[in-house]
């Protein structure tokens, strides 16, 4: 008798750690999803190009092949399924580069099961990459920032933290923290992380005003014409 094919709200989630597959696991049940556990990238990597239907809750940190070869792996044969990669806390450099190779989302370990949750329902809901229109939305949030804003966000998206930032861009790190706050009250976000996701999200606009033939923006660190 053939095997049935799995429901359609279904998340795979790919992780070495036997404790948190089980703990992921039991939050998705209890949610009225169906989750799969796999505990290493190879052993997705098999069932991957049968999958149609579902989600992909994707760890970096793995030995053997870690969760963003994995990505490039499932890019190559055409995996069409939304991936949401976890990063570990501050991560934003791996998270930038998940994104740019087409994760639906990130989210920062630890988390919380209602984070986790909206993360995978909204992953469940669209398509595997960012739509035109998300793409178009998030260019339009990060329009709103101001220059020093808008540098503070590249710097974040290149991984540079709020020291690195500051010695940049010649300013305090308060100073930094300070146009941090003041750039996710205008983005509409709770955390670097979300604001780092939208930036990306605003490369992939179709209108985005530097060409990406030119290859993605820059971070440009001292602008010491800008006000402080």
């Amino acid at each position: 008798m053939p095997a049935e094919d799995p429901p359609e709200r279904t998340v795979y989630i790919v992780d070495d750690d036997p404790a948190f597959l089980g703990s992921v696991a039991r939050i998705f049940r209890a949610a009225g999803l169906t989750a799969v556990s796999y505990d290493t990238a190879l052993a997705f990597l098999d069932v991957a190009p049968d999958l149609i239907e579902g989600c992909l809750l994707l760890d970096v940190l793995m030995p053997e092949m870690d969760g963003l070869e994995l990505q490039e792996r499932l890019n190559s044969i055409g995996f069409k399924l939304p991936v949401i990669v976890m990063t570990a806390k501050g991560d934003v450099e791996t998270a930038v580069r998940a994104m740019k190779a087409g994760a639906a989302d990130f989210i920062e370990k630890p988390f919380d099961d209602d984070l986790l949750l909206e993360a995978v329902n909204a992953a469940l809901t669209r398509a595997r990459e960012p739509t035109r229109g998300e793409a178009m939305r998030a260019a339009k949030r990060v329009a709103r920032l101001s220059p020093r804003e808008r540098q503070v966000l590249d710097g974040l998206a290149a991984g540079r933290l709020t020291k690195q930032i500051a010695y940049d861009l010649g300013i305090s790190a308060r100073t930094v923290e300070e146009h941090r706050a003041r750039m996710l009250a205008r983005l509409g976000t709770r955390s670097p992380a979300e604001a780092v996701r939208l930036a990306v999200m605003a490369e992939l606009a179709p209108d985005h005003g530097e060409s990406r033939a030119a290859g993605p923006r820059p971070y440009v660190g001292a602008s010491r014409g800008l006000p402080k």
